[in-house]
């Protein structure tokens, strides 16, 4: 604004009507004089990505499948639950990381998303439910570290008293413990929360089904992570339960042996099956078992009830793939 010879409050004028008022054309912007909306609507332009399917569970959950302005697809996720409204972005195009259980993993790599992107998920959302988001969680395609720049962008817009205006306790980022990211964010001024999807309690076994694994070892993960659970937030570790593969009882105390004096909260996620992948859910009994067993821990621990399961819409089932109305 300024370089255009308007006074700097012009710029904070606009924001707000981006981003709080959904403004897509500067000519809704009533309190810019018409001369300078007529100059600015002949300048520049408004767009962003657009919904091109939804899918509805029938319960609390709605599944939107996003196209880009390059034409590039992504998936997001809405969930009403009773006195929360959680919207889960996506922060890249597929993902480069390949986990053996993610549906993601499939999809390989396009490209990184920009903030931007990432802002008008929540922002197409909130339009088309007609609801403001209380939460947003960055849990949906990509790893938010190897976007690191975007999504602190995202983050400045995101918690902005005039941008977005989601509390920062309302939000979380979700890593597979990308060493350098985790780093970053402890360094830097914000405070989100910090969720790491550990999912293995044997670093062996974690090499084998999260591949990121063998550069970011395990102790480095849990090193920083007791860090920002002491300086800034109570960090969250996801387990993903499999079956046969990470579901029995020395399993969940070999997890307790691990974050032994880490304060932290565990989030079992029983696995959501998905076409393709060759792994199934566990059975209730032993969900029931592993939560019993982590109780004789200090740690509080929560069974995550999937949300979105029947329109492939729950945690590791978003690969941009259909297009239901």
């Amino acid at each position: 604004m300024s370089d255009l010879g308007l006074h700097g409050y012009r710029a904070e004028q606009i924001f707000k009507w981006i981003w709080q008022k959904g403004a897509r054309n500067f000519s809704e912007m009533t309190d810019v004089s018409k001369r300078w909306r007529d100059y600015l609507d002949r300048t520049y332009t408004i767009k962003g990505p657009h919904a091109v399917g939804i899918r509805h569970d029938g319960e609390d959950a709605q599944k939107y499948l996003i196209r880009m302005e390059d034409g590039e697809q992504i998936e997001s996720v809405f969930i009403r639950e009773k006195r929360r409204r959680t919207i889960c972005v996506s922060c890249q195009v597929g993902c480069p990381l390949g986990c053996k259980f993610c549906a993601t993993a499939l999809l390989g790599f396009k490209r990184n998303l920009l903030a931007y992107e990432i802002c008008d998920q929540v922002q197409l959302i909130q339009e088309s439910v007609e609801e403001i988001c209380t939460n947003v969680v960055f849990m949906g395609m990509g790893e938010p570290f190897l976007n690191t720049e975007e999504v602190f962008r995202t983050l400045e817009i995101m918690n902005s008293p005039i941008g977005l205006a989601v509390g920062r306790r309302h939000t979380t980022i979700s890593t597979v413990g990308l060493v350098p990211g985790m780093e970053m964010l402890l360094k830097s001024p914000l405070r989100v929360k910090l969720a790491i999807s550990l999912n293995f309690a044997e670093e062996d076994l974690r090499r084998e089904f999260m591949p990121v694994a063998r550069s970011n070892p395990l102790q480095e993960i849990l090193r920083l992570a007791r860090a920002y659970s002491h300086e800034k937030e109570i960090v969250t570790f996801e387990y993903v339960m499999i079956k046969g593969v990470n579901d029995n009882i020395r399993d969940a105390q070999n997890l307790i042996r691990l974050l032994k004096g880490i304060p932290s909260k565990i989030n079992l996620i029983p696995f959501n099956e998905y076409p393709g992948l060759p792994y199934k859910r566990p059975t209730e009994k032993s969900v029931g078992s592993f939560y019993e067993q982590l109780l004789h821990s200090r740690h509080t621990v929560v069974i995550r009830k999937s949300r979105g399961q029947k329109i492939l819409a729950g945690c590791g089932q978003l690969a941009a793939t259909s297009n239901e109305q």
